[in-house]
């Protein structure tokens, strides 16, 4: 495919993608629905607007004009493979309808340093996974051990925890040191303060589009109909606070004060050319968790740091979205199989992604091996864990033979607990 549209090989948002965003004007106004292509924010409800999604199910309901995408979102993959068959249809390089109108084409594209992004989706819920097999090894091997590295229960089910829907934030949103109680090592009796040990978590997650009755588990042939598209996910976390407070129901404080997220979703239909296998297993899942297709995304992310002391990001770590033991189709089966319905704007985040290498570690609680081996910056500068004034930014994006399909960046810097 080729767009009228200019586009640069390295950029994030060719033709083929065309992910989904809210934004507003720098300038002011109310936030609208849009999408991207090459350096420009496309105003979906402009398009909206002069008629041109009127042959496709979204006809009349008005579902770009609003602060988010809950509705559109709720019309299900007809009517997201519709509307993106038009946008494709609209901005290819042969169709003059946006092409040759000026007037049009000025208030439909608009310069992404124009614009602010905002958070794309109400969030009813969110759900945490643990599904990354390096991640949860590396950890298990810190706390319990080699020999008792996993639990029992991981090699057959997608362990997760509910996380809090009001503090996920949009990426640019500052990340305000949580304060709570830890034990140190040398005391017998916990303290309260800021966390001494801040950390970032590698994620991708998926937004719900449609979701399922209660008492109606989805099986896992039709999940991915219920996913409307993917973002990259920050889960920071406060590694000394949940050393003390886990056990015995999980994270809680040490989870809950921020999750940031990158302002773009990205479809599972720009994402269908890079479909892969994951890892191969010990022993095949119960039927309900069985896949029937290849199952994974072959997805590179990236995660950068720049202190203070720093001129430019450096990277820290490049993993894989295909690292993943457990998939995002398992996870929602195992997620409804109970009856547990799942609603439209619904965040499921993947857990830390890490793969195999050390360089490859979705943590700083891994890179930096619980402090024991400090990261060493270009500045000479040394992190075990993350001080204020620290910026961390991930990337993710896939790699064809001649566009590249991005999600832009997550990034959020340290201030101090106050």
């Amino acid at each position: 495919m080729k767009s009228f549209i200019e586009t640069r090989p390295d950029s994030d948002f060719p033709i083929e993608n065309l992910p989904y965003c809210v934004f507003a004007l720098k300038t002011g106004g109310s936030p609208v629905c849009g999408s991207a292509i090459g350096d420009y924010i496309i105003d979906l409800s402009v398009l909206e607007e002069k008629g041109f999604f009127d042959n496709t199910p979204i006809s009349g309901k008005k579902v770009f004009s609003r602060s988010s995408l809950n509705l559109f979102m709720s019309q299900g993959r007809d009517a997201w493979r519709e509307v993106r068959k038009v946008l494709q249809n609209l901005l290819s390089y042969d169709n003059p309808v946006l092409r040759d109108d000026e007037m049009l084409r000025k208030i439909t594209f608009i310069p992404m340093d124009d614009v602010k992004m905002c958070l794309p989706v109400e969030i009813g819920d969110y759900t945490d996974f643990y599904s990354s097999r390096e991640h949860a090894t590396n950890v298990g091997i810190m706390f319990r051990g080699k020999e008792n590295a996993l639990m029992p229960n991981w090699l057959h089910l997608p362990v997760a925890y509910h996380g809090r829907a009001s503090s996920v934030v949009i990426s640019g949103t500052n990340i305000k040191r949580p304060k709570g109680q830890t034990k140190p090592t040398s005391s017998d009796k916990p303290v309260f303060g800021p966390s001494k040990l801040l950390d970032f978590e590698l994620e991708m997650g998926f937004f719900i589009g449609t979701g399922n009755n209660l008492g109606e588990p989805v099986n896992i042939t039709q999940a991915e109909d219920h996913i409307f598209g993917m973002v990259i996910v920050n889960d920071w976390s406060a590694r000394d606070i949940q050393t003390w407070e886990y056990q015995p129901l999980g994270p809680f404080l040490a989870k809950n004060f921020a999750t940031s997220v990158s302002p773009w979703i990205v479809t599972l239909e720009a994402l269908e050319p890079f479909r892969t296998e994951g890892p191969e297993r010990e022993f095949e899942p119960l039927d309900y968790l069985r896949n029937h297709r290849r199952n994974s995304y072959d997805i590179t992310l990236e995660v950068f740091i720049q202190t203070e002391g720093m001129n430019e990001p450096f990277l820290i770590s490049r993993s894989n979205f295909k690292y993943l033991y457990w998939n995002m189709f398992q996870q929602l089966a195992h997620h409804t199989v109970n009856g547990c319905n799942l609603r439209t704007g619904d965040l499921l985040a993947s857990g830390t992604i890490s793969g195999p290498t050390p360089d490859s570690y979705g943590s700083m609680l891994e890179l930096g091996w619980r402090g024991e081996k400090p990261i060493r910056l270009p500045t000479g500068e040394e992190r075990k864990f993350l001080e204020d004034g620290d910026t961390v930014i991930m990337k993710a994006y896939c790699i064809a033979e001649d566009y590249r399909i991005g999600f832009g960046e997550v990034r959020g810097k340290v201030i101090p607990a106050g």
